[in-house]
């Protein structure tokens, strides 16, 4: 099977059980503090997540898998291409955009190819039933790919493996026949709090434990509506996702490029002026955008993202062309990108 999963461009395949009782109390918890912010479906499927045998009855083991995702012309010295990335964000005028967002949309990818494994499978075992996620449904992802064997839950919640670090993908296979469990490995976290002390809205409440509605990541891409006023200054020019406690944590020194053309940098989104982003226009937006992740938050959410970067940059003493391109917008887009562009111009 690890031989079948390499040639789908697969890093990792592993294998777990589907009683996920021991992590119900956690995410119970984690609900009910309303870490979860405007992601609604995750308390309304609730402990359906845990539960692998509600989610699609039959299911009696659950094939995990991970993809690596840096681009092919990621440096390959130790530590040189998280400076690149660090580097990124001392640039006001810039638009940073998450590292795994630049290429095509990880859903399809990985939704597709684990598909083709599932079919390769169940063309040596008769009748086997399986359906393949990748994001994309109520799993616990990160819990079912520790268990398998895949890595350990990092301080910023992420799964960190030994020999790739954190910059990957997961999906999973449910299938309905019973296969032996991969052996979980032991955390190496150790005392290091480089992740916690790193985020820049203190979004990582304690080791394990992340706010969602402080995450610049869930800010840029799950938050509707208004950023609140206090998080805005310390999103700088992050303006899709934020790669920060990746970043510096040690074990992404490991991270490995993708066996994939698909995850490289498409042209337009990474080193862009602010300018040239926040001119485009919905259908620039959904051109530029097309097979990738970054087209479901919308236009308008992107024009919010950008006003927001664009203010910090005019707080930075950098304007580029910045103020003049906020006031040509000023009352041709919606009440929510019109307030932060005010915002931004303050």
């Amino acid at each position: 099977m690890q031989t079948w999963a390499r040639e789908l461009g697969f890093s990792q395949i592993g294998i777990a059980g589907v009683d996920l009782s021991s992590a119900e109390p956690g995410l119970s918890a984690w609900l009910a503090a309303g870490f979860h912010g405007d992601m609604h479906y995750m308390a309304s499927h609730g402990l359906k997540r845990a539960r692998p045998a509600e989610l699609i009855p039959g299911t009696v083991s659950v094939i995990t898998a991970r993809m690596d995702y840096l681009p092919a012309s990621t440096p390959t010295s130790s530590g040189e291409w998280q400076a690149v990335e660090f580097s990124r964000l001392q640039r006001p005028a810039e638009g940073v955009v998450s590292v795994y967002a630049r290429g095509r949309d990880y859903h399809k990818v990985m939704r597709n190819r684990l598909q083709k494994l599932g079919e390769r499978i169940s063309g040596h075992v008769e009748k086997l039933g399986h359906r393949a996620f990748t994001d994309s449904a109520p799993v616990l992802e990160a819990e079912l790919a520790a268990r398998s064997g895949q890595g350990w839950r990092g301080k910023h919640t992420l799964l960190l493996n030994r020999e790739a670090g954190s910059m990957f993908f997961l999906g999973e296979i449910y299938v309905d026949l019973a296969l032996p469990p991969s052996e979980p490995v032991t955390p190496h976290c150790g005392s290091c709090t480089s992740c916690i002390d790193v985020c820049p809205t203190q979004a990582i409440v304690a080791p394990y434990k992340l706010d969602a509605r402080r995450c610049i990541s869930y800010l840029t891409i799950e938050h509707d509506g208004s950023i609140p006023l206090e998080l805005r200054p310390l999103m700088g020019n992050r303006i899709y996702g934020c790669d920060d406690c990746q970043l510096i944590c040690p074990w992404n020194k490991f991270a490995q490029r993708s066996a994939l053309p698909d995850f490289d940098e498409r042209q337009g989104l990474t080193g862009q002026q602010l300018v040239t982003l926040f001119a485009w226009s919905e259908e620039e937006f959904l051109r530029f955008t097309e097979g990738s992740a970054i087209r479901r938050i919308g236009h308008e959410r992107w024009l919010r993202n950008i006003a927001v970067a664009m203010g910090n940059a005019l707080r930075a003493g950098c304007d580029e062309g910045i103020r003049r391109a906020l006031l040509a917008r000023r009352g041709h887009v919606g009440e929510v990108v019109q307030e932060h562009i005010d915002w931004a111009l303050a």
